[in-house]
């Protein structure tokens, strides 16, 4: 049996790990945060890259270390019904209602909108729109060639041109740093603010997905055993890092330096624009429109295979994967045409309540060779976190909804006794608590079972 793969494959699957992360939000997030953060984007990038790739990647280990075969197999311990709904719920956020739209809109509004007069916009988001998820959808009807398709041409030729813009930041810079104020919540806590930004890439969640299809892969190339599917995880994994962490790095230096050159903007696709016209005029244009295009198809064409893949297995009896693609294909174009800043807005709510049940699996799963999946400790963390989760939801809602009353009262509940709730993570405490009154529980019940064999 082969244990391990070859610097080549690594590389591989280190490529298709990256190529599967790295699509729309991943261009645009860091650079309006770097721009936001002035002076201190420094702190605010490390934040952003403990969630923005620390996490993914702990996401692919953690699959791997549970030998689970996908997201509802991880979350199984927890209870069949929970493991079905936060299964579907994580799907459908990182999928067609949320990521694989936004994939379509990052790419028009970075690559298409500076060609496209204001009268035209909408007709041109529907038209482009139409093509772009026909492409994806012709790539995600043939999974089996998604590590070529991914991982050996869209990655490479992304790296390729994507490096033509950092290397002209670096080489002639728009500003420098030390020169520009940080402005709202980076002036005070930038850290806790880039991690928080590091949840807009939806890359933690999409690891728990994308685990599915890096582990297949893993498998077709010869490795079986979960130990060494874990090693081997890890080693590809660490190639990402260092891609994904050099490039988050220098588009967040982008954004600081901006303003030496280029007009605030309301996100990161129209300052991508403006930099990449300041540099290279037309041409600039046409080069942004290659860069966004392919790192946008290659991370759809990701998401609409593991989402099909998912739901295939999960419900096997209802519709194919063939069909699965088709529909989440025309149901992300559709919402794709809402546009980029309105799919943002309504994305933010729900990641604020996934993401701290998406971090305490990844945890729990990382644990497994202590507490090997042990059902009471899976429990009350969770249930204690989806509590606390849901004041983060409420404190996230769109501005109107906020002026409710009964919402005012729940975050200003939340604001007086969880600790950490302003910045984020008021979650964690309870999570903390929820894993060790399992973790008793289990103690007890096992020390029960030993003096009822005597």
């Amino acid at each position: 049996m082969k244990e391990r793969l070859s610097f080549h494959q690594n590389m591989l699957i280190g490529s298709l790990l990256f190529g599967l992360f790295f699509g729309a939000g991943n261009l645009i997030f860091p650079v309006k945060m770097g721009q936001a953060a002035g002076n201190h984007s420094i702190w605010a990038t490390i934040g952003f890259l403990i969630t923005g790739v620390g996490l993914p990647m702990l996401g692919i280990v953690a699959s791997a270390l549970s030998e689970s075969e996908s997201l509802f197999d991880m979350s199984k311990p927890i209870h069949s019904v929970y493991a079905i709904l936060f299964t579907c719920l994580l799907y459908l956020t990182i999928g067609p209602l949320f990521a694989i739209p936004r994939t379509a809109t990052v790419a028009f509004e970075v690559g298409m909108h500076p060609f496209i007069r204001e009268e035209y916009l909408k007709l041109g988001l529907f038209i482009f729109s139409f093509v772009f998820f026909a492409l994806t959808l012709y790539f995600s009807l043939r999974p089996g060639r998604i590590l070529d398709w991914i991982g050996k041409y869209l990655t490479p030729v992304f790296l390729v041109l994507l490096s033509i813009l950092l290397v002209a930041t670096y080489v002639k810079p728009l500003g420098q740093v030390s020169q520009y104020p940080p402005q709202g919540n980076y002036i005070t806590k930038p850290l806790f603010t880039g991690l928080l930004d590091g949840y807009n890439t939806m890359d933690a969640l999409a690891s728990l997905a994308f685990a599915i299809v890096i582990i297949s892969n893993i498998k077709k190339l010869g490795i079986k055993n979960p130990h060494s599917i874990a090693i081997e995880t890890c080693k590809s994994g660490l190639i990402s890092v260092v891609g994904m962490t050099i490039i988050y790095a220098s588009l967040a230096y982008m954004g600081a330096t901006s303003l030496g050159s280029v007009e605030s903007a309301d996100n990161g696709g129209i300052i991508l624009s403006m930099v990449s016209s300041h540099y290279f005029g037309f041409i600039g244009k046409v080069l942004l429109a290659s860069i966004v295009g392919v790192a946008c198809l290659k991370t759809s064409i990701g998401l609409i295979t593991s989402c099909s893949e998912m739901f295939s297995e999960m419900f096997p009896r209802s519709i194919s994967y063939k069909n699965y693609a088709i529909l989440f294909t025309l149901f992300s174009f559709m919402i794709a045409n809402f546009g980029l800043n309105n799919i943002i807005q309504l994305s933010l709510p729900v990641l604020m309540f996934l993401y701290p049940l998406a971090i305490t699996l990844i945890v729990l799963s990382l644990l497994t060779p202590f507490i090997h999946q042990q059902s009471d400790i899976y429990k009350g963390t969770t249930v204690l976190t989806i509590i606390a989760a849901f004041f983060d939801l409420c404190k996230a809602l769109p501005k109107p909804m906020q002026e409710n009353e009964v919402i005012k009262q729940i975050v200003y509940f939340a604001h007086l006794y969880l600790p950490g709730f302003d910045y984020g993570f008021g979650w964690i405490l309870p999570a903390f608590c929820g894993f060790f009154i399992g973790l008793i529980i289990w103690c007890i019940r096992a020390k029960n079972i030993v003096f009822c064999r005597r």
